[in-house]
């Protein structure tokens, strides 16, 4: 014969566990994340004024050449919106100067070394991720280390903003990156470390798209 009893304290406590459980696994978990967007710096006079016809991930082989300077590096990471979900259809575009600080660009003189393609340009897919290989960045007359970066979404720019590395020296004497408050020096300041394949350096980016 049923019980008719009203179910015990430990029994409704069990059940209530049961459905904040199921509810958390149904819940995707970017919508429990906001994530604080990239901060956004100047894109600087560099910018190139006429794209090179090689704009391909790496910067360090143009056409037949290969650059042998500076210290090769990969830079790599995922483009998310706030939610932490992938912004699939981005292009992420990186520019620097080259290892004896010169940039592809006439206000730099038209310098810069032609076996450095100085800029490159990817598209990420539904995962979000980008990968660049190019170089440690190497300082310029007034400037600490730096890459620049931006971020496009269709005809959409969503993001400028540069690049630093951990415990450079230029860095406490850099007018913009002193700008940034702890957070954003966190942000945009990595850490490149060894592998098996040449440094490498993680960058997450974070869009409001």
């Amino acid at each position: 014969m049923p019980s008719h009893r009203p179910p015990s304290r430990r029994a409704l406590l069990l059940r209530g566990a049961g459905l904040i459980a199921a509810t958390a696994w149904l819940t995707p978990a970017f919508a429990q994340t906001t994530l604080r967007p990239t901060p956004s710096q100047t894109e600087g006079p560099f910018y190139p004024v006429a794209l090179p016809a090689d704009t391909d991930f790496d910067l360090l082989r143009t056409g037949s050449a290969t650059y042998g300077k500076g210290q090769p590096a990969w830079i790599e990471g995922v483009v998310t919106d706030t939610r932490g979900v992938p912004v699939s259809g981005a292009v992420v575009e990186i520019w620097q100067c080259d290892q004896d600080g010169h940039y592809h660009h006439p206000g730099d003189g038209g310098k810069a070394d032609p076996a450095f393609q100085g800029f490159g340009r990817v598209s990420v897919g539904r995962d979000g991720r980008y990968r660049f290989r190019t170089l440690k960045p190497a300082p310029y007359s007034g400037r600490t280390p730096h890459i620049h970066v931006k971020v496009r979404l269709d005809r959409h720019d969503l993001l400028t903003t540069q690049m630093y590395v951990v415990g450079d020296p230029g860095n406490a004497r850099d007018f913009l990156w002193r700008r940034l408050n702890e957070q954003g020096q966190a942000a945009l300041t990595r850490p490149f470390v060894a592998g098996a394949d040449g440094l490498r350096a993680d960058f997450p980016i974070v869009v409001q798209a």
